[in-house]
């Protein structure tokens, strides 16, 4: 292609030679040189650049100044395409592909470029600049995802279908490697977790979150079959406070009640629901399941202050987490301070990946109760702790057991209390086995404690009679022996 056919004929005659000189310098540059005669192949029905062209210049990326800024590869997937292509037929497939990547293209920023990835995907390269960043990729997705949550016309006029989009990013600085192929895949590795989760969602790739557990087929199938069939539910394990004994509420923990094995514990299918990318629909079914006992209780006049759940860093990585839980505590008509949210210490270290903090940080927004779960395994600093608003820490179980006898234990013990109370932190230890743990703990100060000893995680109709019988238990006035007796 000459020079005069690029710019477009007449238009190059007006270019004078000071203006003309700098660009023809810069087309030659080696980075440019032979792409005149070597254009980029196009895609028949969008007319847009294809992988090769894509991975070219995500490489590029690679190559600039690090203080360049962000980039970023972001890739869209049409999830109903096939059956839009079914009902329309060839013709309706092209004019679907054309008005996607049309909408597409107005709604992204101007430098940002669009390239066709194959019949239901289309990738962005979003080149370095100094405001892009998490906040920024996402803000992006949600206004493509938007763009196409409206009807697309022209395929047919009395019924036009509504395209079911997802998006996956990858951040340049969180890329695997520095190069290319390693940004697309971890973008598409992102949208995959996307699609998992169904139209209209938005993943980013987290580097320590994308480590596939290894399980078989057949365990992952039989763990998805048992949540679609809701095998897996929440039961409830109380939290007593060592002042009173009174119930301060119950934590839902994951259990699978297998048809011929019976209850099982979450070390035997977590990994094959990780491994299937189903782990926001088991915390969907926990939340759900927690919620609806908390409005039982209620009904039932038991006045239970609050119940936890437990989410992964994956989880508080999800950019529409805060959404799902507003929603369903709106569902129930429940404060957000009856429910209570268990996150790692690990999300609070010095390790933890942007995202995970951003999920963090809105959590806190919402007026959710916050509590610190396995402290003292992890790194978390003292700032990290009062930046997120933490509420209660939960010692983790490796040091409350034999707290009761080991000298060592209830000097660490007694030092994360202290430490606790003078940040004004609420606690409770897990794990409890023994009354002579529990009565250590209560002696060292620690408010709350729940494990074995107190109860094991129960179903939640077992629940009622549980706290009506720990209730009159307490009611019953102490019995005092006589010297004749």
């Amino acid at each position: 292609m000459s020079l005069a056919a690029f710019w477009g004929g007449g238009e190059i005659a007006l270019l004078g030679t000071a203006i003309l000189f700098p660009l023809l310098s810069a087309w030659l540059a080696p980075d440019h040189a032979g792409a005149a005669a070597d254009q980029p192949a196009r895609d028949a029905d969008t007319g847009l650049p294809q992988r090769p062209d894509l991975l070219n210049r995500l490489d590029h990326l690679f190559r600039l100044p690090a203080d360049a800024g962000e980039s970023a590869c972001l890739v869209v997937d049409v999830l109903n395409h096939d059956a839009i292509a079914q009902q329309y037929g060839a013709s309706g497939a092209k004019a679907l592909r054309m008005e996607i990547a049309k909408r597409l293209k107005a709604t992204s920023r101007d430098h940002d470029v669009i390239h066709a990835l194959g019949p239901t995907r289309f990738g962005f390269v979003l080149p370095n600049s100094a405001s892009l960043d998490l906040e920024a990729a996402i803000q992006l997705s949600r206004r493509l995802l938007a763009a196409l949550d409206q009807p697309l016309t022209g395929l047919d006029e009395r019924a036009p279908p509504m395209a079911d989009c997802a998006v996956g990013f990858c951040l340049a600085s969180r890329s695997p490697e520095p190069s290319g192929h390693a940004i697309l895949d971890a973008a598409e590795s992102a949208l995959g977790d996307a699609v998992e989760q169904g139209p209209g969602s938005i993943r980013a790739f987290v580097r320590a979150l994308h480590h596939a557990t290894a399980t078989t087929g057949s365990d992952s199938s039989e763990a998805l079959h048992a949540l679609e069939r809701r095998q897996i539910a929440a039961w409830f394990q109380p939290q007593v406070s060592t002042d009173t004994g009174e119930i301060t509420g119950f934590e839902a923990l994951a259990r699978w009640m297998h048809p011929e094995k019976g209850p099982l514990s979450p070390d035997h299918f977590l990994p094959a629901l990780e491994a299937a990318g189903a782990m926001e629909r088991l915390s969907t079914l926990i939340l759900d399941n927690a919620l609806a006992a908390v409005r039982k209780w209620d009904l039932a006049g038991l006045e239970i202050p609050h119940v936890s759940i437990n989410l992964s860093e994956a989880e508080l990585a999800s950019p529409d987490l805060v959404d799902r839980i507003s929603w369903e505590l709106d569902r129930y008509a429940l404060a957000p301070e009856r429910l209570a949210i268990e996150v790692p210490e690990s999300a609070l270290s010095g390790q933890a990946e942007e995202m995970v903090i951003r999920g963090l940080e809105t959590l806190r927004e919402t007026g959710c109760r916050i509590d610190l779960d396995n402290f003292g395994t992890c790194n978390a600093s003292i700032t990290a702790i009062g930046r997120f608003a933490i509420n209660r820490l939960k010692i983790d179980r490796t040091f409350v057991s034999g707290v009761d006898h080991d000298p060592e234990q209830k000097r660490v013990v007694s030092a994360m209390l202290t430490m606790a109370e003078q940040l004004g932190l609420e606690t409770i230890a897990e794990g409890i086995e023994s009354s002579a743990e529990h009565a250590t703990l209560a002696q060292l100060g620690c408010g709350n404690v729940q494990g074995f000893g107190i109860a094991r995680p129960m179903p939640l109709e077992n629940t009622m009679t549980w706290i009506e019988d720990h209730r009159s238990g307490l009611a019953q006035p102490p019995v005092f022996l006589s010297r004749k007796s």
